[in-house]
């Protein structure tokens, strides 16, 4: 079998590997809003979990979210990535660090323990309208702040479509999409917005909350550490003068000229 052959054949197992982790990331993507919202699927939050006294509840839960800390925390960083593509091919990294985040997701929808304390329970209808839509509009934040920064891409997608072509795996272009202007992450802004929106909070319900709101902001450090050392003045200028999670105003400082673009964000970004 010849070389160019047996380079082809790779190729499109990369490409099928990649649209597969894609299509798990959708399901993934879809049962996380159901176990957040309590909506449809089998497990969520609030129920369908085994009956644990509170005390182990509480730790396991602890596990499992530290077990996805502890996941990206590695796999985001750049030395990790350096050394792990030697090992895996540079056009499915990124396909791959899917997999294992919808791996760790899965063992935490199965195995999360609800706990059914009340922490907060809003009754009046307009009351839980708000809080409904705020907890759609923080998925929808989500949603089109991943396309505003290529969604493709982020998820491996057009890495393993470049690669099936022949193509050379582009760097990210240096943008700034309308959103990224507004607050330096805004996908991180809707996923804290979706998972503190509801009209009744349980202990458990919590728990989830404070601790992948807890995780976000050091995932921001961390990453916003990497940015800068990859970036310099350039990200520098940016951070200066854009606020990292809510859009309130700051100065002026980096506003003027080509300033960072959250569109390189994919090669850094590895925390949704």
């Amino acid at each position: 079998m010849s070389h160019e052959t047996t380079s082809k054949r790779h190729r499109v197992f990369q490409f099928l590997y990649g649209m597969a982790a894609y299509f798990l990331f959708l399901v993934t993507f879809s049962y996380a809003i159901g176990f957040v919202g309590n909506l449809v699927v089998p497990r969520t939050v609030d129920a369908g979990g085994p009956a644990t006294s509170t005390p182990l509840a509480l730790l396991i839960n602890a596990l499992l979210l530290s077990a996805f800390v502890v996941q990206h925390t590695i796999m985001a960083r750049p030395e990790f990535k350096a050394w792990w593509t030697r090992i895996c091919p540079k056009p499915i990294e990124r396909a791959t660090f899917v997999v294992a985040t919808c791996v760790v997701l899965w063992m935490t929808y199965w195995q999360w323990r609800p706990i059914p304390t009340v922490i907060w329970n809003v009754d009046h209808p307009a009351g839980r309208a708000i809080l409904h839509g705020l907890f759609a509009l923080g998925w929808a934040i989500v949603l089109y702040s991943s396309f505003l920064i290529d969604h493709f891409e982020l998820f491996g997608l057009r890495q393993v479509v470049q690669n099936l072509r022949g193509q050379a795996l582009t760097p990210p272009e240096f943008v700034t999409p309308w959103l990224y202007r507004l607050v330096r992450n805004p996908l991180m802004l809707g996923f804290i917005i979706a998972f503190w929106s509801t009209p009744h909070m349980t202990a458990s319900h919590l728990q989830f909350a404070a601790m992948t709101t807890g995780y976000i902001f050091f995932g921001v450090f961390m990453e916003e550490r990497d940015l800068l050392a990859m970036l310099g003045e350039n990200y520098r200028r940016y951070r200066a003068g854009t606020p990292m999670l809510l859009p309130w105003p700051r100065p002026a400082a980096g506003k003027s000229g080509k300033t960072v673009s959250p569109s390189v964000l994919p090669e850094v970004r590895q925390s949704v």
